[in-house]
């Protein structure tokens, strides 16, 4: 494997990704939404196994503000709240695919 020097700016560029990024949960409800086009905020915590509503609402917002998910308020009775990914917030997939296929493989070599 060819060694790669990290550049300070890579530092920082990484720096910024985690900060929009950290988190117990974020990573998850991207990956949630790059399988489904919209899903619901119950949709969202069915998935998350041991969130509470109060900490996905956080995250939410938190994902919103950086424009990586997009929330749309349908004029149904009740009302009905829809998240999706925002174009911006599809840039991810292959980085949470790439992530997912290493996380399946780290298991296999720490299971043993």
């Amino acid at each position: 494997m060819a060694e790669q020097v990290c550049h300070k700016a890579d530092i920082l560029a990484i720096h910024d990704a985690m900060d929009v990024l950290n988190g117990k949960w974020k990573i998850s409800i991207l990956s949630s939404m790059c399988y489904y086009e919209r899903r619901r905020f119950s949709d969202l915590s069915n998935d998350m196994v041991g969130i509470s509503n109060k900490q996905l609402s956080k995250e939410l917002k938190e994902l919103e503000q950086n424009k990586l998910i997009k929330r749309t308020v349908l004029a149904t009775q009740p009302v009905t709240v829809q998240y999706s990914l925002t174009d911006y917030g599809w840039t991810l997939q292959g980085i949470i695919h790439d992530l997912a296929k290493w996380g399946s493989s780290h298991r296999r070599v720490i299971m043993g």
